[in-house]
C-alpha cells in the first residue's frame, strides 16, 4: 500500500507541477519562470560532505564527485527535466546518496536544455564528457544513470556510442525514462489519468522544443525504436501512475528478447520519477539501485547472471484502466 507521504506528494504534485504539462502554453509559462529560479550548483551542504570539483566542456558545467580511495568505478549521471528544465536538488540528494553509498565517482553534465539549445548541442556535449570519462576509465567501470529525459539520454547515448564504434558502459539505471515519445501505444493515454504530475500536451511541446527536426519515432528521440541489443545490463524502475510506465514495460520486454538483461522494479502506486523524492518507497528504490550497482563491484566486469524481475505490483496490468557527427 503506498505510503501516506506518497499520497501528500501526489496531491501537491497534482495541484502545482501537473500545471505546466497541462498545454503547451502552460510549459513555455513554466520555462520562462524556471529561468529566473533555476541553479544547477550542488546544495552547500553536499559540498561540506563530499569532494565536488567544477568543470567545463563545450561552455558547460560539469561537476565532478571525487571516488572513495581505490574505487575505479564512475557514474555518469544525466538529470531529468523533461529537456526543458534545469537540474534540482531532488537530484542533487539521489546523486549524493548513491556517493555515500557506493563510493563510486560521479560525473554530473549541466548539459545544454531546451529551448535555447536542442539535441544535437545536448549529445554533443554528453557524448565529448563520456569520451573523456573513456580516456581515464575503462568502460567496464562506466554506469550510465539517469531520470526521466536523463534516463532516455543514457539510452540513446549507449546507442550512438556503439554506432561510432566507442566502447559502451558496463550498466543502466534507468529511472521513469521517456523511451517511446511517438504516443503510438494507446495505453499511454489512459495512464495519463492516473499520473498526478505529467501530461501529454506539455510534453510533447518539450519534445518538440529539443528535438530539432527528428520524427519522433527516430530512435534518437524514442530509442525504444533502436538496436537495443547494444545495451548493457540495465535497472529500470517505474511505477504504476507514471504515464510513461506502459512504454517502460514495452521496452524491457523487448529489450530481453534482444539479449539484454533487464531487472524491472514496478511499484503500485508510484508516480513519475518517485525515487528522487524522500518517502518510503524511494528509499526501497534506492536499496534496489545499490545492490544492484554492487553486485559485481567487487570484480569490476559484469558477471553471468540470470534475468531478475523485482515487482512491486500484483500480477495485473498496471493500467486498466555519430555523437562525433552531432
Amino acid at each position: 500500500m503506498p505510503s501516506f507521504k506518497s499520497h501528500l506528494v501526489s496531491f501537491i504534485l497534482r495541484h502545482s507541477r501537473k500545471k505546466a504539462f497541462a498545454s503547451p502554453e502552460n510549459l513555455q509559462r513554466w520555462i520562462a519562470y524556471a529561468r529566473k529560479t533555476e541553479d544547477h550548483h550542488p546544495p552547500a551542504l553536499l559540498r561540506e560532505r563530499l569532494d565536488i570539483t567544477e568543470r567545463s566542456v563545450d561552455g558547460f558545467p560539469v561537476y565532478e564527485i571525487a571516488p572513495k580511495a581505490g574505487e575505479r568505478r564512475r557514474i555518469l549521471y544525466m538529470h531529468g527535466g523533461a529537456y526543458v528544465f534545469q537540474i534540482t536538488s531532488y537530484h542533487w540528494g539521489l546523486i549524493a546518496e548513491m556517493a555515500e553509498r557506493l563510493g563510486f565517482g560521479i560525473t554530473v553534465p549541466i548539459y545544454p536544455i531546451a529551448p535555447e539549445h536542442d539535441f544535437h548541442a545536448m549529445f554533443g556535449m554528453v557524448g565529448d564528457v563520456y569520451r573523456q570519462m573513456l580516456d581515464q576509465t575503462d568502460a567496464e567501470d562506466i554506469v550510465f544513470m539517469g531520470d526521466s529525459a536523463g534516463g532516455n539520454m543514457a539510452v540513446v547515448l549507449t546507442m550512438m556510442a556503439a554506432e561510432d564504434g566507442l566502447p559502451l558502459p558496463l550498466r543502466h539505471v534507468l529511472i521513469s525514462p521517456g523511451l517511446d515519445m511517438s504516443l503510438s501505444n494507446p495505453e499511454v493515454f489512459e495512464a495519463e489519468r492516473y499520473d498526478p504530475w505529467l501530461g501529454i500536451s506539455g510534453g510533447m511541446e518539450a519534445v518538440r522544443l529539443y528535438s530539432a527536426g527528428f520524427d519522433r519515432s527516430d530512435w534518437h528521440i524514442s530509442p525504444l525504436y533502436g538496436d537495443l541489443s547494444v545495451l548493457p545490463k540495465t535497472l529500470l524502475l517505474t511505477g504504476s501512475r507514471d504515464l510513461l510506465s506502459p512504454d517502460n514495460l514495452i521496452f524491457a520486454e523487448k529489450a530481453r528478447a534482444a539479449g539484454v538483461e533487464v531487472e524491472v522494479v514496478y511499484e503500485e502506486g508510484m508516480f513519475h520519477a518517485w525515487p528522487l523524492i524522500e518517502m518510503p518507497e524511494a528509499r526501497r528504490a534506492r536499496e534496489r539501485i545499490v545492490a544492484f550497482l554492487s553486485s559485481d563491484k567487487a570484480t569490476g566486469q559484469a558477471k553471468s547472471e540470470a534475468i531478475t524481475w523485482s515487482v512491486k505490483a500484483s500480477s495485473s496490468k498496471p493500467f486498466k484502466t555519430g555523437l562525433a557527427s552531432t
